[in-house]
């Protein structure tokens, strides 16, 4: 038989049609499978808030405008045992608006007991935590080793130093005990650290802008109250600068203002708001690392003798991979690729990656923000942020939440949306993070503006929440619907010569072909206080080998034969050597 060439070719086209059906077909199945299987669900969280209690809304500020920069910041969160009865309960730092409250009307802070049923009571008034203002952030730490946890507040005006009675119920003695400030800062985030190891707690304090209401600028009156050419309140650029604070701990119950003589005021020109504390250079003495709006990030080394030296630029940790200043919110420590040493994650603002600082061991950092997965979510505006291992798989999840403050972003139509979904990176234990945030559940993917984040075992049962503040809306409580049978283990140190709660003592865990690092710490995320007991996810391990805590005081102990699936206490000396 004999074809034509135009036969012939139509013959050729329709066996490359077929030819590439076929494979697009079968492309798609297995593109399908693997999508399928990749996002499985790893995690589904919701927003039991409502149900466990948590009612309260969060009040700062106007809700559909922010003429002054005072309205934007939010509040943070805390989760602590402030009664010890071995169940974490939940504190939530609440603000005000501009044109104020009547007398007995403004809003307070509020402290929620864990009622071990899932539930939580509102014990605010009970507890004498009725202090109103323009909250910022929490830290919680046992200042007088009394063995009960006190909580400071810090506030635009006088910060406020909660005194645990140990019967339910806390005392303000921020001026008795000097770190009320003088009433003319911006107190943001704070942080608990004995930074010189006497066993007593310090005081590290943030501060943000040198703000006075009675001055404050209008929208658009400055280049600097522009944004994308909409009229927006001003700052922080523009705006003069704060120093940071470090109180040391004399010992009867005060404070000693010591930022002169440990140099903290050296580092000048910074817009504060976390507050971060790690050993990141591992010679046990803990440095603090700051979260800068607008201005580059603060590493201050801790150099043994009272003093510190910012050290941010030269360790690489102050600008991101192109040397930029970027605008930080919160930060988070963890070893995530587990190596041993731990890691710096900084939330930005939007239309700007967050940033990750790989710990390099010789103290310097290395932006991986790109080569870990982090460089696509560049439109939200990311506060909080805190690692946790959300199936207990061994490696350490990472958790944002975010919201603009710019209210216009939506009447403008800015690229931005006020209210933002959170994002939930899953690690992969390689070095790199998936975005699984489409898949974990609807307390991720629902919109809020949201600030402070604090994260905790509140069920006892090796299961992460996460406690969430939203601007003018009630808070979240995040629950992981999901159980796996990968196992976990968690620490609650007690110090003895250390001070009381083991804050700033390192725990090396090992467990089969993996060592797993994490310290104690007050503070972290954005101007908020996590559950200070240390998790570790274990994946299928069921036997750790050994549990090694270098405590503050210098002391290197073992301790042996701990089960699995279970929330152990480590005493200082009660150790092996």
């Amino acid at each position: 038989m004999i074809l034509h060439f135009s036969s012939l070719r139509s013959l050729l086209l329709l066996g490359l049609c077929v030819f590439l059906s076929m494979h697009i077909s079968k492309s798609a199945s297995q593109n399908a499978g693997a999508q399928s299987k990749a996002t499985a669900p790893i995690a589904h969280f919701t927003d039991i808030a409502a149900k466990a209690g948590l009612t309260a809304p969060v009040i700062f500020g106007g809700e559909n405008t922010k003429k002054y920069i005072i309205e934007t910041t939010g509040t943070g969160v805390a989760i602590f045992d402030y009664d010890n009865d071995g169940w974490p309960d939940i504190f939530i730092v609440n603000g005000t608006k501009v044109e104020g409250f009547a007398p007995g009307k403004a809003p307070t802070s509020h402290l929620y007991h864990n009622n071990h049923d899932g539930t939580f009571t509102d014990v605010t008034e009970k507890a004498g935590l009725r202090h109103t203002g323009w909250g910022q952030g929490v830290c919680v730490g046992d200042y007088d080793n009394d063995g009960f946890e006190d909580l400071y507040v810090t506030y635009y005006g006088k910060n406020v130093l909660y005194h645990n009675n140990g019967k339910g119920s806390f005392t303000d003695v921020s001026e008795k005990a000097g770190v009320a400030g003088n009433g003319k800062t911006w107190g943001t985030g704070c942080a608990f650290v004995d930074y010189d190891r006497d066993g007593k707690l310090d005081l590290m304090v943030a501060n943000y802008v040198d703000y006075d209401a009675a001055m404050a600028l209008a929208p658009g009156e400055r280049p600097s109250c522009m944004w994308k050419g909409v009229p927006v309140m001003c700052g922080p650029r523009g705006l003069p600068w704060s120093k940071n604070i470090l109180y040391r701990n004399l010992g009867n119950g005060t404070f000693e203002d010591v930022t002169k003589n440990a140099k903290i005021d050296q580092t000048n020109g910074h817009y504060a708001f976390s507050v971060s504390t790690l050993d990141y250079d591992d010679d046990g003495w803990p440095d603090i690392y700051v979260a800068c709006d607008s201005t580059a990030s603060i590493l201050y080394h801790n150099n043994h003798d009272g003093t510190f030296t910012d050290v941010a630029v030269i360790s690489g940790a102050a600008f991101n991979d192109d040397g930029r200043e970027q605008a930080g919110m919160g930060s988070a420590l963890a070893d995530y690729d587990g190596d041993g040493r731990l890691d710096i994650f900084k939330t930005n603002f939007s239309d700007d990656t967050s940033t990750l600082y790989h710990n390099n061991g010789d103290g310097t950092f290395d932006d991986k923000t790109f080569p870990a997965g982090f460089g696509l979510n560049t439109q939200y505006l990311g506060w909080g942020t805190m690692f946790l291992d959300i199936d207990n798989d061994g490696w350490p999840d990472l958790l944002l939440v975010n919201g603009h403050v710019y209210p216009e972003v939506d009447s403008q139509h800015l690229g931005s949306n006020f209210h933002e979904p959170k994002i939930l990176y899953h690690n992969n234990g390689n070095g790199t993070f998936t975005d699984i945030s489409a898949n974990g559940g609807p307390g991720i993917t629902a919109v809020s503006s949201s600030r402070g984040l604090a994260i905790g075992d509140l069920w006892n049962d090796g299961r992460m929440s996460a406690v969430i503040s939203n601007m003018n809306a009630p808070a979240m409580l995040l629950v992981n619907d999901l159980r796996n049978g990968n196992h976990w283990i968690a620490f609650r140190t007690v110090g003895t010569k250390s001070n009381r709660d083991g804050i700033g003592a390192k725990i090396t865990m090992r467990a089969g072909a993996r060592t797993f690092v994490d310290e104690v710490r007050s503070g972290s995320s954005y101007d908020s206080n996590s559950d200070t007991r240390v998790h570790f996810g274990l994946g299928t391990a069921a036997k750790i080998d050994s549990v090694q805590v270098r405590w503050p005081s210098g002391l290197v102990e073992n301790f042996d034969n701990l089960a699995v699936d279970s929330i152990h206490t480590l005493r200082e000396a009660s150790g092996s050597s």
